[in-house]
């Protein structure tokens, strides 16, 4: 079973930076593409950031050029440097593989992690 594990949300004042992680068990780390994804209640789950085996990472336009995902295959762990942060930004944080086809179910997905930018 396949248990995500996210850290490092917190408040942080408009302009400031944080960094997420997520520790992701089991031995399918490096069989998926890996993304970030948020959630505000009442609304519908966002992608925000995706990153495959490459390294190379792709992003909504909202966050494109403050936010970078990267990845430690020897970890099992994804990361997002979130910097610039907006109070727009703020929601809980999620991770878990990137849906590539409508067969491929989401893992169950972790407890994610509260970010709250506000001044």
């Amino acid at each position: 079973q396949v248990h995500l594990v996210e850290s490092g949300g917190g408040l942080v004042q408009p302009g400031g930076s944080l960094r997420l992680s997520c520790v992701v068990s089991g031995s399918i780390f490096t069989m998926n593409v890996w993304a970030w994804y948020r959630q505000n209640p009442g609304k519908e789950r966002e992608m925000v950031a995706s990153i495959g085996n490459s390294g190379s990472g792709k992003y909504s336009d909202s966050v494109k050029g403050r936010f970078t995902i990267s990845r430690d295959n020897a970890k099992n762990t994804v990361y997002l440097q979130m910097n610039s942060l907006r109070p727009e930004d703020s929601a809980v944080y999620y991770c878990n593989r990137m849906r590539l086809s409508v067969e491929t179910d989401f893992y169950s997905w972790g407890q994610g992690t509260q970010v709250t930018v506000s001044s």
